[in-house]
């Protein structure tokens, strides 16, 4: 049984060539298979996207229903969080040596189930047939397996951008990718959000379930696992990059070379810069509907349309920042890292302390937006795959997760003591006061820069051996 899952699950092996490597068919069928593979791993991961932060467009439904409060939702909130960081790192492993579409496929297939059961759960507590203890348990765990299966989605993704783009354009379309991270919160937050004014916070959860079923779909048609499963030359060949060394056997190879990237310390320099940028990135948009609504009085509907700008404008930061360091900067990422940096605590501050003005507020989610969009792709990845060789990225990209998600479930457990400690209830209803998790959030945003800086003379211009 377990030899016939690891079969399925095991790297594709090479089909009989069909194409001659310098031919023009070769090219075409190429181009063709690589574009559907990228698009379908970045129309694929945001729904993965959509599944994930469902719970962060229904926060106050579910506390103004009484079903839970906020320290649970906190523990709710973390307990993804957390079997996500370890899933990024064991999945991050794990991917180098899968068959990357069934492995994916799978991950959202689990993540569907789960947001489908937790909308079930909250008819049957609105319907009184399970108590708010047995809410809060199943739920908990529901969203802990919703938060393993989630960590089944980027690495696969983005092994396909190695696999089969050449490292001259992995910026580029790293960058492209890692805008699924933003069109996924732009959707929760607009679609989730537009179902849950409609129908109620449980509806909100099912509604995610057919976005994943979408996903599936996606990814089961359009996602191609290598080139040489399609019977193409490899990428080396197809891109005309220097060949890496005669190797030794695949898998001892790939364990050697993840062994050195988990020695290598500029890995875990950018995975803790990452943890801190996500506790900022998670604060804004695991808290940000509520602040918007408890600390200046804003509807359900204007705080969810204000927050996903920054969802949206992230598509911008995502989709330039590899391009700009490719073409202007020749792989040099580390400025322009740390001055996104700097543009992410000014926009995260203005937010926090700007006032009530929409217009202040549209415009802090606009800085912190493109801002948050350049860092995910620097250092939620793309800064740690320029220094691992290409059969290791999946072990860097498990190294920098791991990181940035335990960051970013560090800060729901302190993000919502902290608010429910500064809750007061009053003749007209509970009030939330966000002073203590402001100053968290902003300081974790600060360090996240000036670590960046620790590696300003490590990384320089992009790699062409692959194992560098």
């Amino acid at each position: 049984m377990l030899g016939a899952i690891k079969n399925f699950y095991a790297k594709s092996s090479p089909a009989a060539p069909r194409y001659d490597a310098r031919s023009g068919e070769c090219l075409r069928v190429y181009r063709k298979l690589r574009f559907q593979s990228f698009l379908a791993g970045t129309i694929g991961y945001s729904l993965y996207y959509v599944c994930r932060t469902s719970l962060n467009v229904v926060k106050q439904p579910i506390l103004e229903s009484g079903a839970l409060d906020a320290a649970q939702l906190g523990l709710i909130g973390s307990a993804l969080l957390f079997a996500y960081a370890i899933g990024k790192f064991v999945n991050g492993f794990l991917s180098d040596y899968s068959n990357i579409k069934r492995f994916m496929a799978t991950g959202l297939a689990v993540s569907t189930f789960a947001n489908l059961t937790v909308g079930l759960l909250g008819l049957a507590n609105g319907l009184q047939w399970i108590g708010n203890g047995i809410l809060f348990l199943v739920f908990a765990i529901m969203w802990g397996i919703n938060g393993w299966s989630q960590s089944m989605g980027a690495p696969p993704a983005i092994i396909a951008l190695s696999r089969w783009f050449p490292l001259s354009k992995r910026g580029t379309y790293y960058g492209f990718f890692s805008a699924s991270h933003n069109i996924g919160e732009f959707l929760s937050f607009l679609f989730v959000g537009l179902i849950v004014g409609a129908f109620g916070w449980q509806w909100g959860f099912i509604g995610s379930s057919l976005a994943g079923i979408i996903g599936i779909a996606i990814i089961v048609l359009f996602l191609h696992d290598t080139p040489e499963s399609k019977g193409l030359p490899p990428i080396t060949t197809l891109a005309g990059e220097d060949p890496a060394p005669e190797p030794q056997p695949a898998t001892r190879e790939t364990a050697l070379t993840q062994k050195r990237v988990i020695r290598n310390p500029w890995v875990w320099v950018l995975a803790l810069a990452s943890a801190f940028m996500y506790v900022s990135r998670y604060a804004v948009n695991g808290w940000g509907v509520l602040f918007l609504q408890e600390e200046k009085g804003y509807s359900l509907s204007l705080a969810t349309q204000i927050v996903s700008i920054n969802a949206f404008l992230g598509i911008i930061g995502t989709v330039f920042s590899g391009w700009l360091s490719d073409t202007l900067f020749q792989g040099r990422r580390v400025m322009l890292a740390f001055l996104f940096g700097v543009l992410c605590t000014i926009g995260l501050s203005l937010f926090l302390y700007g006032g009530v003005s929409p217009a202040i507020n549209i415009l802090a989610m606009v800085l912190f937006g493109i801002a948050i969009g350049v860092l995910i792709s620097f250092l939620g990845g793309l800064m740690a795959i320029d220094i691992v060789p290409r059969d290791a990225t999946g072990a860097a990209l498990g190294i920098v997760g791991m990181a940035s998600y335990l960051g970013a479930g560090l800060q729901d457990i302190i993000s919502g003591h902290l608010i429910e400690n500064g809750k007061t209830i009053a003749a007209d209803g509970m009030s939330y006061n966000f002073q203590a998790a402001s100053a968290f959030w902003v300081g974790a945003s600060v360090v996240s820069f000036l670590l960046v800086l620790l590696i300003w003379r490590k990384t320089g211009k992009r790699k062409t051996n692959l194992t560098a």
